[in-house]
């Protein structure tokens, strides 16, 4: 079934929902009580609406959310936290070895290895509490519809 189709038939909001790649599928609502596609259309848009002023939860908001921002400029200065710390671990032991600013040197570069792969683990940290939030306001949102839905005489899944 086209889009057009689907929008004709279930709904506007459907649409907005179908077309925004929302992290999860608003619940599927079937007309149990004979209801035409024009009250259904008008029943959802209704509902659509209800729950968004009940709890808040835009869906195109949710599905349109920028990402997290990513790349070298990001990661609250764990590389050159890494390089710090371990250019003064590897100044000490470079120096009891004879050549602090060599152990240093060495340091350094660990530490900004070490400090990368921190500022990965906290990017990808971020994004799945961010990933978390938007799933858990989807299904808010849908909570909310599907009662409306059910209370107009819909059966929903």
């Amino acid at each position: 079934m086209n889009t057009l189709r689907k929008c004709s038939v279930y709904g506007f909001a459907v649409c907005i929902l179908l077309g925004s790649g929302a992290p999860q599928a608003k619940p599927i609502a079937y007309p149990a009580k004979g209801q035409s596609a024009q009250k259904q259309q008008q029943d959802d848009g209704a509902c659509y609406s209800w729950a968004k002023n009940n709890t808040g939860v835009d869906p195109a908001a949710v599905a349109n959310a920028p990402p997290p921002p990513s790349g070298p400029a990001v990661g609250g200065g764990e590389r050159v936290q890494g390089a710090a710390r371990g250019a003064a671990g590897g100044a000490v032991i470079g120096a009891i070895g004879g050549d602090a600013g060599k152990g240093a040197a060495v340091g350094a570069a660990a530490g900004t290895m070490v400090g990368g792969a921190r500022a990965r683990q906290n990017r990808r940290a971020a994004q799945a509490s961010g990933q978390a939030q938007s799933q858990g306001a989807m299904d808010t949102f849908n909570r909310a519809y599907a009662a409306c839905m059910e209370g107009r005489g819909y059966t929903i899944k």
